[in-house]
């Protein structure tokens, strides 16, 4: 290179420098579309759990190979073997995977070597109920150390609006590569619904909002080939914004409901029934069901993101902080209608064997994720029951950041077993459990999803 005296480029070599760059970063948008169009572009998927293994399967199946990354070393030795770890993902499926292309790692240096990365790591949130981005930034920060021209980086994990931007844009940023210009960032949040048979990561439409108009195309173009639809939207913050309103419009529904419950309840009025009646109105209704609380990791923490991005901007979301309040208190009430009912049998909570039935957050999967049994176990066990759980998806309860002490195994139902219970609490109606055989053998039961309903048994049954 050729300097002047003053040990600057000159101007005219400084021009052509700047004109090389430009044609170097537009040869390297075009091999990226190209790569993406004939299904050769490597996918990187950073978070290999309940949101990015699922995504791992749609790109593979979409012909696309696919590198995936965890600090997970235990998860990644079980992949490499292929041994699900996810119970909706067969071995059968990661060996199908495997065959395709798909290759797990902890080493993330191997980042480069992906085309497009889409990260789908964990957004929980703090003791403080505040945003805890550390996955989000650490993640952002292994793509900056491997970053180079011509790649796609996709946010997909739940945050506020403003993250992909402001959080994530500045790190990659700091390399000196230039969005826009060098890569290309988008955001579009995922809408995985674990235990759905209706819907799946390819079968639901994907919201994608790009930093700029290219890195929108990229990424509606990349998303377009593995799901059934693309929905396009004018910037990340719309698309961060959209997957609030989601989880939000379920939260604040499931409050309605669960306040519901605790009014007709004191009324001597069967919730479920009124919620059945009101479902036959064929406009203006749609049904939601009240529970012992809100599980999963989507719609207990995201109207949080909503309540603490609102305080930046001088607002209080009165509404939503209400519901967070009802639906928080729902494990509470649980507890109390339990012990109103033993009660009534004249027994204390202290010294009764409780069994809980159902540990997962939802119906049919193994996901235990912020679900309400933790908190109703814990609870009952701090008033001196002997606390015992079932679950035919989780065996052994897994490790849970706010309740590490409750670790215990499944109980086996048996006709002996449910007699010896003094109260058996259904947290969780899984279809695997047998209503008619509990309800024969058990002498109380708790309902707090309707599940008994119809069931024949002599057992008695208490709403809650």
């Amino acid at each position: 290179m050729l300097l002047a005296r003053n040990g600057k480029v000159p101007h005219e070599t400084s021009k052509r420098l700047r004109g090389d760059a430009a044609v170097a970063t537009e040869d390297a948008l075009v091999t990226l579309r190209q790569r993406v169009e004939a299904r050769t572009a490597r996918i990187g998927i950073i978070g290999l759990g309940y949101v990015g293994l699922p995504l791992a399967r749609t790109f593979a199946a979409g012909g696309y190979p696919v590198l995936g990354f965890d600090v997970d070393t235990s998860k990644v030795a079980k992949l490499k073997k292929s041994e699900s770890y996810i119970a909706h993902i067969s071995e059968e499926t990661l060996r199908e995977m495997r065959a395709k292309g798909f290759e797990a790692t902890s080493d993330f240096s191997r980042l480069s070597e992906a085309d497009a990365i889409l990260i789908c790591v964990p957004t929980p949130l703090t003791d403080a109920r505040e945003p805890d981005l550390q996955y989000v930034i650490k993640s952002a920060e292994a793509v900056a150390k491997a970053l180079r021209p011509g790649q796609l980086v996709v946010l997909e994990s739940t945050t506020y609006p403003g993250t992909t931007r402001r959080v994530m844009l500045p790190i990659l940023e700091a390399t000196g590569l230039m969005a826009g210009k060098d890569f290309f960032i988008a955001y579009s949040p995922e809408r995985e619904d674990p235990g759905n048979p209706q819907f799946s990561t390819p079968t639901i439409p994907k919201v994608v909002g790009g930093l700029d108009e290219r890195a929108g195309e990229l990424a509606c173009g990349l998303y377009g080939r593995v799901v059934v639809n693309v929905v396009p939207v004018s910037s990340p913050e719309v698309a961060e914004a959209c997957k609030l309103l989601e989880n939000t419009y379920r939260a604040v529904n499931i409050a309605l409901v669960n306040e519901l419950k605790v009014l007709y309840d004191r009324m001597g009025i069967n919730v479920w029934e009124v919620i059945d009646a009101a479902k036959t109105k064929p406009f203006g209704f749609q049904a939601f069901y009240p529970g012992p609380g809100l599980g999963g990791h989507c719609i207990p923490i995201d109207p949080f993101y909503l309540t603490w991005v609102a305080r930046q901007y001088g607002l209080t979301t009165r509404f939503i902080e209400l519901a967070g309040e009802v639906n928080t208190a729902m494990p509470a009430f649980v507890v109390s209608k339990l012990t109103d009912a033993l009660n009534d049998n004249g027994k204390p909570v202290k010294g009764s064997k409780v069994l809980l039935l159902g540990m997962a957050y939802k119906k049919n999967v193994d996901d235990a994720r912020e679900s309400p049994g933790f908190e109703i176990m814990e609870m009952l066990l701090k008033k001196g029951a002997r606390v015992e759980y079932n679950d035919p998806h989780i065996p052994i309860l897994p490790p849970m950041r706010h309740y590490p002490t409750l670790r215990m195994a499944s109980q086996e139902l048996t006709p002996e077993y449910l007699a010896r219970c003094d109260a058996v609490v259904v947290v969780t109606d899984h279809s695997a459990f047998d209503w008619d055989f509990i309800l024969k053998h058990a002498a109380l039961v708790i309902d707090t999803r309707n599940a008994t309903r119809g069931a024949i048994g002599a057992a008695r049954v208490v709403r809650a």
